[in-house]
């Protein structure tokens, strides 16, 4: 089962083709990033919540296509597991929940400063699409690669054993010279 047409036309009628990201348009991006976990062999649950991820806004990214209060919006158009998976990724605030993340799976919301543990089957969807994100974001912008190599390094690492052996073999395959 594919993701459902209908959430590529929201994410088009949000201007998202539009938006610059690293390797062409933020459109472009989220359909990289789904079509890369689809690869992998995630499930249409975490390929939506890849299509949509930057829905909320990102650490990383302001823009927001919905505001995150309004989450029956997104969950009526994904669902309320790949939507919850996207809300978390929205929230995140990467400084204070990457660095532990595989040992703790706790995510600190930036939205309202609460600590969340991932649920079990969350854990290797959630860094599978952070992963995911950044390689593609990486890999479309060789200066940002150059210049957060030695970071994202030493993060794959420590997540390596909370990942897929598949986006494990990509991040290795990108990181390693």
């Amino acid at each position: 089962m594919d993701v459902d047409p209908k959430v590529r036309e929201w994410l088009r009628e949000r201007g998202t083709e539009s938006v610059t990201h690293p390797g062409g348009t933020l459109y472009a991006h989220l359909c990289r990033v789904e079509e890369r976990l689809a690869r992998i062999g995630h499930d249409p649950v975490v390929q939506a919540a890849g299509l949509t991820h930057a829905a909320y806004g990102t650490d990383g990214f302001d823009l927001a296509l919905v505001f995150w209060q309004d989450r029956i919006t997104l969950i009526e158009l994904i669902g309320p597991d790949a939507e919850e998976l996207v809300y978390l990724y929205g929230a995140c605030d990467r400084d204070e929940s990457w660095p532990e993340l595989a040992a703790t799976h706790r995510v600190t919301d930036r939205f309202t400063g609460s600590v969340t543990r991932l649920a079990d089957w969350q854990v290797t969807p959630f860094v599978d699409l952070s992963v995911v994100n950044e390689l593609d974001v990486l890999e479309h912008d060789p200066a940002l690669l150059a210049e957060h190599r030695d970071h994202f390094t030493g993060l794959f690492a420590a997540w390596e054993p909370v990942m897929s052996p598949a986006v494990a073999t990509e991040a290795r395959r990108l990181f390693t010279p």
